[in-house]
């Protein structure tokens, strides 16, 4: 494991990336914990941290330039409740392939006003019951969960639902719920999932499923493609995808017909 230092931060690969953000390349340090943020000076639209050993979501300084964070292939479980005093603006968080497992950690998102893409495909919280209309129905400013846009008819549903006697008992559930992990996160324990085999794996070390992730993402991001209006944005996605960001459309939140029903908003 490396620490991540404010020397680190300094030396480590800064860019311009396909959508024109200023990036910080901290991807494949196995870097345990988030620190030393302040040494970025607030001069970054997106920080990649993917594949490193990240546990917990947090510990950011004031950093209101920031609109993106990537957090593919870590291990978090735990979502800081301080992110909308310090990174306020975020508007993408990537945690796909992660190990959060309680619907209650999406709470402590709620405040991010300017939050619109969320991904948390293979955590194990996708697999609970009710996920997808609880976040949506707990981060109402999403416009795309998981590569999908979310519909009106969803929110309105998700909202109705939750409002119910039914939906209140469940919400206090999930808040009852919520494991009990130390902060310091030394002694969690990881969870497991079967595959299609039977056998345990855990979700954010696992090799996926033949087809498991080209059947979810994949999709998604040939929609992106295919509703790309000239040469150079499909090589701007394809550059992308790449260096393991999302794909997003030139669409605004109304034009359903252009980016399909499940497409995906892009800047």
């Amino acid at each position: 494991m490396v620490k991540l230092t404010a020397e680190l931060i300094q030396n480590c690969q800064q860019r311009i990336n396909p959508v024109k953000d200023r990036e910080l390349d901290l991807r494949g340090y196995k870097i345990p914990v988030i620190e030393n943020m302040g040494a970025t000076l607030n001069q970054f639209d997106t920080i990649d941290f993917s594949d490193n050993d990240i546990r917990k979501l947090d510990n950011f300084p004031l950093l209101p330039r920031l609109k993106g964070i990537l957090m593919s292939n870590n291990r978090v479980v735990r979502i800081g409740d301080c992110l909308p005093e310090t990174i306020s603006n975020l508007e993408t968080l990537i945690l796909t392939n992660n190990m959060i497992q309680d619907l209650a950690e999406i709470d402590n998102l709620s405040q991010l006003k300017e939050l619109k893409h969320l991904s948390l495909l293979f955590n194990p919280i996708s697999t609970k019951e009710h996920y997808r209309a609880y976040v949506i129905f707990r981060l109402p400013q999403l416009k795309v969960l998981d590569f999908r846009k979310i519909k009106q008819k969803e929110k309105d549903d998700a909202k109705t639902f939750f409002k119910s006697k039914k939906g209140k008992e469940i919400r206090k559930e999930i808040v009852s719920n919520r494991s009990t992990i130390d902060d310091d996160l030394d002694e969690v324990e990881e969870p497991t999932v079967t595959n299609g085999r039977g056998l345990k794996v855990t979700p954010a070390r696992r090799a996926p499923v033949a087809g498991e992730r080209s059947a979810e993402v994949n999709n998604a991001i040939k929609e992106a493609i295919r509703n790309a209006s000239s040469l150079e944005e499909v090589e701007r996605l394809q550059q992308m995808l790449r260096v393991g960001q999302i794909p997003q459309s030139n669409t605004n939140e109304g034009d359903g017909a252009a980016a399909g029903e499940e497409g995906m908003d892009v800047n």
